[in-house]
């Protein structure tokens, strides 16, 4: 027994020198490296009201200059609420794992009796011994999970940059759109006063005429219907870039950029999303904790229990002798109904089901990489069509019409029917375009994170759910 002593003791002590401190930053060291690599873009926590400032600044410079897709983006991480509550989030599991690092506090008891004479006084320093021993898994665990943090707001940095950039592309599609119905409506305009007119000379029947006034009634309808979808696109914007007051008057463009030049190529696109997906990066670092706690299950398998207590006792008698003892009392469980097959059982199944789940999800984003690649490459070819041939095509038609025309070969109307069916077409256009850049953030997300959450969630609360704890 002395010597289980002296373990306990230097269990302790080494558990004392091992302690963990909380990191400098709170975490964001991963949270920057992962994000830089992804997306390019910085990230801040703002934890003093210097970093206030300099946010501020930056926030400032971007606004003072017509928004692009990249600065919108890094508007939205350096500003946006939600995002700082997720780094919040992750200190938070940094102070858990300092927490889990420690070793158990020790408890002191003193007990003072008298009576008849007597006094008997005692003192009792009592430890938990099995959690002693089991610290380093424990600890190793703690560590663990901290990570997945890091990978959670990680991931969390990600989304909001996808959905950021798609708002965006929603929002700058939706003002083109708005620019294009504008002009045909004040087109529609010109020709159903003109309409108007030629009936009212008995040059144009009724029929044609309320055609005119119709296309007119329903550009005009169409128009409002389009400022009203682009007001609600800006305000999407705004709220995930975080903006408020005086900041919300920034500039957007008037039109989505021109296509590249030549489409991304990648022949890897599966073996990448399998290596940069932060949501599988977290189931594994999930399945790997609970194999730790496997072993933690398996090491604390027969005993849950193990408190030693040092006791010094003295007692003085009536007749004024003081008897002094001192010794140890000892606290652990016999498994005599319990022989940890349970746990042990329970810590199986839920490293079998966690590693079932990442598997599944695996294949999942392998399936998704694929989709959004063809997706792309379909976007891509389909808006380049609309740039390489209709849209020149409706060009050579308005001008050929307009010839005819100024020849006296065809009518007003033949030219009016001509201009709606290239609105159709630029119609089209645009939303080819918007589809494609939409798509182009869809592949960055199928291959980094950042898209749907719905497989990665059900991962972490299978394993949240399933996975043992040890007390």
């Amino acid at each position: 027994m002395p010597g289980m002593i002296r373990s306990a003791a230097l269990a302790a002590a080494l558990a004392l020198g091992g302690c963990a401190a909380f990191s400098p930053d709170g975490g964001m060291d991963v949270v920057a490296d992962v994000t830089g690599r992804s997306i390019g873009k910085d990230v801040a926590s703002i934890r003093s009201a210097d970093d206030a400032e300099r946010v501020r600044g930056v926030v400032s410079g971007l606004l003072a200059r017509p928004l692009s897709a990249d600065a919108a983006v890094q508007l939205a991480l350096l500003n946006n609420k939600g995002l700082q509550a997720a780094y919040h989030e992750l200190a938070l599991s940094d102070a858990d794992r300092v927490e889990a690092s420690l070793p158990p506090n020790p408890t002191f008891s003193l007990m003072r009796i008298s009576g008849d004479g007597a006094l008997e006084a005692e003192r009792q320093v009592a430890g938990d011994i099995l959690a002693l021993a089991t610290l380093p898994l424990r600890t190793e665990i703690a560590r663990e999970r901290f990570l997945k943090a890091q990978l959670r707001a990680a991931l969390a940095t990600v989304r909001l940059a996808a959905e950021v950039r798609r708002a965006y592309v929603r929002a700058v599609a939706a003002n083109e759109l708005v620019g294009l119905l504008a002009e045909a409506q004040a087109a529609a305009e010109a020709t159903a006063k003109l309409a108007q007119k030629l009936g009212e000379t008995g040059a144009l029947n009724r029929l044609d005429q309320a055609r005119e006034q119709v296309f007119y009634a329903e550009t005009t309808a169409e128009l409002a219907s389009a400022r009203r979808m682009a007001a609600s696109a800006r305000e999407r914007l705004i709220r995930l870039m975080g903006l408020w007051g005086d900041e919300l008057n920034f500039r957007l463009p008037d039109r989505l950029p021109a296509l590249p030049r030549r489409p991304l190529t990648q022949p890897f696109v599966e073996r990448d999303a399998v290596a940069h997906r932060i949501d599988l990066q977290m189931a594994r670092l999930e399945l790997t904790a609970l194999a730790t706690a496997l072993q933690l299950t398996e090491a604390t398998r027969f005993v849950t229990l193990l408190d030693l207590a040092g006791i010094d006792r003295k007692t003085v008698e009536p007749d004024g002798r003081t008897i002094r003892e001192r010794g140890f009392d000892v606290q652990f469980q016999i498994p005599i109904f319990d022989g940890g097959e349970v746990r042990m059982r329970q810590a199986l199944e839920s490293y079998n089901v966690v590693f079932n789940r990442l598997t599944e999800r695996a294949v999942t984003v392998r399936s998704e990489a694929r989709d959004a690649y063809r997706s792309y490459r379909g976007a891509y070819d389909i808006a380049g069509h609309y740039a390489r041939e209709v849209l020149p095509l409706r060009q050579i038609i308005s001008e050929e019409m307009q010839l005819r025309y100024s020849s006296m070969q065809v009518d007003i109307f033949a030219l009016l029917v001509e201009a709606r069916q290239r609105l159709a077409s630029r119609r089209a256009a645009i939303d080819a375009k918007r589809d494609f850049f939409l798509t182009e953030a869809e592949l960055s997300a199928a291959v980094n994170g950042g898209g749907g959450a719905a497989g990665e969630d059900s991962v972490q609360q299978t394993a949240s759910a399933l996975a043992p704890t040890h007390d």
